[in-house]
């Protein structure tokens, strides 16, 4: 009988063993080589709001104005092209490349209150800004309310404010606020 030494990694050492195997083998099955290989990728994108309109810019670094399109169909904006990698130089041997190249494809639900026949792109210095209008009818508006005896008091305000279910009114009357979820 011979004495074997215990070796407190060893269990560690066989999990990470096994986990190797299955990100070797497994991985490239289950995702294809062909998305990891081409360095698919999406251009990030901001969305901010204000009270006319709202507005998505998204980084597209490198490209010319004909390598992306930009559609609206059915409230869904869908941005979608491809950034292709273009060797210099025959000659030129590549040791690292990081940035990201292939097609891509984005699309957005667009709210109600948005006008899709009011759409304005602009494609400037790598960044493209689309500046969707709100409708008319959807804006907030100020109502005036008069009734009984309005010689007397002056009529009440009340500000409606567009927009879903999270929508509030204020009522003023009398230097007072109160204000009304609906």
């Amino acid at each position: 009988m011979s004495i074997t030494r215990y070796d407190p990694f060893r269990d560690l050492r066989m999990l990470q063993d096994e986990v190797n195997r299955l990100f070797s083998s497994n991985l490239s099955r289950s995702f294809g080589d062909e998305g990891i290989a081409r360095g698919a990728w999406a251009p990030t994108v901001d969305i901010y709001e204000n009270k006319d309109q709202i507005v998505l810019e998204a980084e597209l670094p490198g490209m010319n104005r004909e390598d992306f399109e930009l559609t609206v169909e059915n409230n869904v904006l869908t941005l979608r092209g491809e950034r292709r990698f273009e060797k210099k130089d025959e000659s030129d041997n590549y040791h690292r490349v990081e940035r990201s190249y292939g097609s891509f494809s984005r699309s957005f639900t667009l709210p109600q209150t948005v006008s899709s026949e009011k759409v304005a792109a602009e494609y400037k210095n790598g960044v493209l800004r689309v500046v969707l209008q709100k409708s008319e009818a959807l804006k907030a508006r100020r109502i005036e309310i008069a009734g009984e005896g309005t010689e007397a008091r002056a009529p009440k305000t009340i500000e409606a404010k567009a927009g879903g279910q999270n929508s509030s009114a204020a009522v003023e009357s009398k230097g007072k606020t109160a204000t009304a979820g609906s």
